[in-house]
């Protein structure tokens, strides 16, 4: 089995917050790192201010194997998120001729006044993350990688950065139709199969949709077999229950 590897997502900024701008990237984050192979464990939103971006990046990025951060590289005041980042490492700060360069492609002589050359401020040391999209980099700061809010910005960043990602074993998903049961018939039996059954973790999520209430228990772990004996001690759960001998 391969080791485990972790990450955290920092999401930055006022307007998350506020619920001025709904946030789009932790979902997509959270799907894309589990399809590769890294469990994400934890996620934070902190507003644009500057002692809780340094004490949340300190925070995670010795906690996990990878933090990934969004928002804040803009050109604005109130995009600080690189001069954080620089302050948690200890490090200096300043205009990246690589940036700059990239900024060029996209404006005009004249064009790329002192606000957009906030774009192209890079920590010291720091690896840049292309962006195809609008040409402003991200970076990558020891395990730290900071990339753009906007959602189509992000995920073009995401992609450009997995190659260069550790990955471990892929978690494995068994999803369970339980429609039919309310979560308090199988509650007890549930939690006595998770109890039993090391390496995995079970879930009961109820929702309603167009067809009605609905409910679905959901089997997660990354060995194959320990998977399978859950989810065929849950199904066989549900049988009793329903005691129709329904396939499920």
């Amino acid at each position: 089995m391969a080791a485990s590897v972790t990450a955290a997502l920092l999401v930055i900024g006022d307007e998350i917050l506020t619920g001025r701008t709904k946030d789009k990237n932790i979902g997509y984050i959270a799907e894309y790192l589990t399809g590769i192979g890294i469990d994400l464990r934890e996620v934070r939103i902190v507003p644009d201010v500057e002692e809780e971006i340094v004490g949340a990046v300190n925070a995670l990025r010795h906690r996990y194997t990878y933090l990934f951060t969004t928002g804040g590289i803009g050109p604005t005041h109130d995009d600080i998120t690189a001069d954080c980042i620089a302050k948690a490492f200890g490090v200096g700060i300043g205009h990246d001729p690589r940036a700059v360069a990239m900024l060029q492609e996209r404006y005009q002589p004249g064009e790329l006044n002192e606000a957009r050359l906030r774009m192209a401020r890079i920590p010291d040391g720091a690896d840049l993350i292309e962006n195809p999209i609008s040409k402003a980099p991200g970076f990558r700061l020891g395990n730290v990688h900071v990339m753009a809010g906007v959602p189509a910005i992000m995920q073009a960043m995401l992609d450009n950065i997995a190659p260069s990602l550790k990955t471990g074993a892929r978690m494995i998903i068994e999803t369970i139709d339980a429609t039919g049961l309310a979560e308090g018939n199988y509650a007890e039996g549930l939690a006595a199969i998770a109890a039993g059954h090391e390496g995995v973790t079970i879930g009961s999520y109820p929702s309603f949709t167009a067809e009605g209430f609905r409910n679905q228990i959901v089997v997660r772990g990354k060995d194959p077999d320990a998977v399978a004996r859950a989810a065929d001690a849950v199904r066989e759960l549900l049988r009793r229950l329903k005691g129709d001998g329904a396939p499920l």
